[in-house]
């Protein structure tokens, strides 16, 4: 059902202490990975929400068995044995589940065949194909898109050097050499790409191993019995990233965030508001299931210098992109973000989208092949001083960045199409009502 938010105009500061949603990330790999164990797991802070829960039916549709205890935490009963799918294998909007069980899929010899919505059907999928087609897998495709028709096909392990630095490709191509016997299989990246894969794999008991070789990162995996065991998914900081900018931009705001993912492969976002001057402490740092998290403080911080983004940090921020070119628009000077073209190929362009609706509230944006030039303090204006109605394209952070946007507008906004954060973060408007109240 369509839904559509508005916002009344100047937000009132966010206060107070808040746990954010789980890392949808390490949810979906939880399912995955967890079902090449054999035996029972609980996943204890799983995120329930569309992306993850396309995953969680797939597996069903697969043989394991998914049990519910309460809304965020689940058993899993798996076997590292797939049965063959009666129907299509449906993966709604989530990238992430497709380019996965695709590895998956392809190294178990499972035939299948993977659809998606409207969105994951324009999306890029050669970039997984290329790789396991080289490892001898069968998958015919819609001219390098979905649907992925997988035959069964005996796999080799190989060594591929990736054009792009991808987690989804590399988390293809691993869970795929994972299951050759006798053989190992090596991915190069020319720049870290977050590891949550890798991390995890390496918990259950998996034989992992990154390396370099000139100026590229390596991880190469062998066929190995992983044990099953509990699992705790930390907070997603991409989600977070939407509350850390937001408190950083509107005046007298003060808050916590407990439990967030700060993976140095993924805590780009971090080193961005820490670089733009942003008044950010982190808090408590911890190690649960093979990820580093702690609590962030962050406050309003009207001193925020533009800055350039670019090179390797990029993979490790580029969900958070839509969030930061807002974050830009209210800081002293010019924010250049390049390196980025890869944005084209999210949920939506997320580099027209971005400048298009940002551009309706006056923002002085200007979209570029690889990423924007954005000019600070709104062109000189400050916060925004008109409303606008904002379209999301199927693509839940342009929704929530829409959302935002608002917030800090003097005149009412209406955000069309809301219902697309159900894919990532249900809980959006509820942590926001709660930090305002």
């Amino acid at each position: 059902m369509r839904k559509i938010v508005t916002t009344q105009g100047f937000c009132t500061p966010l206060k107070g202490e808040i746990s954010v949603p789980p890392d949808k990330s390490m949810s979906h790999r939880s399912l995955i990975i967890g079902s090449l164990t054999k035996g029972k797991i609980k996943v204890s802070n799983f995120l329930n929400s569309a992306d993850c829960l396309a995953t969680l039916e797939i597996l069903k549709q697969l043989g394991c068995s998914v049990e519910f205890l309460d809304e965020n935490t689940i058993v899993l009963n798996a076997k590292n044995v797939y049965i063959e799918p009666k129907s299509e294998l449906y993966c709604g909007n989530s990238g992430t589940t497709m380019r996965l069980m695709a590895g998956l899929l392809a190294g178990a010899g499972v035939k299948c065949t993977l659809s998606g919505d409207i969105s994951l059907s324009k999306r890029p999928m050669k970039r997984i194909i290329e790789p396991l087609t080289k490892m001898g897998a069968s998958i015919k495709s819609n001219d390098g898109k979905a649907p992925l028709v997988i035959k069964q096909a005996k796999l080799n392990g190989i060594t591929y050097n990736s054009p792009i630095a991808s987690a989804q490709v590399k988390s293809s191509i691993l869970l795929a050499g994972l299951q050759i016997p006798n053989e190992a299989t090596t991915v190069y990246e020319p720049h870290l790409s977050r590891d949550h894969t890798e991390r995890m794999l390496k918990y259950f008991g998996a034989d992992i191993k990154t390396c370099q070789k000139d100026e590229l990162f390596g991880v190469t995996v062998r066929h190995t019995p992983l044990i099953p065991k509990d699992l705790n998914v930390v907070g997603d900081i991409s989600s977070a990233a939407f509350i850390m900018v937001t408190a950083s931009i509107i005046k007298d705001s003060d808050i916590i965030l407990r439990n967030v993912g700060i993976n140095p492969t993924r805590a780009g976002i971090i080193d961005v508001l820490n670089s733009m001057g942003a008044k950010i402490e982190i808090l408590n740092k911890d190690l649960i299931s093979n990820e580093e998290i702690a609590d962030v403080r962050i406050k309003y911080s009207p001193d925020l210098k533009g800055i350039k983004i670019g090179g390797e940090i990029i993979p490790r921020l580029i969900d958070e992109i839509p969030i930061i070119a807002l974050l830009a628009t209210q800081a002293e000077g010019k924010t250049v973000i390049s390196g980025a073209a890869d944005l084209k190929n999210k949920e939506s362009d997320r580099i027209l989208c971005v400048a298009k609706e940002l551009a309706k509230f006056g923002a002085k944006i200007e979209p570029t092949d690889d990423g924007f030039i954005i000019e600070g303090k709104n062109g000189g204006k400050g916060l925004f001083q008109e409303g606008a109605e904002v379209e999301c394209y199927h693509d839940h952070r342009i929704a929530m960045m829409g959302y935002i946007a608002g917030l800090i507008s003097a005149k009412p906004s209406r955000i069309n199409d809301f219902e697309w954060i159900e894919t990532s973060f249900p809980s959006f408007l509820q942590i926001f009502e709660t930090l305002r109240s």
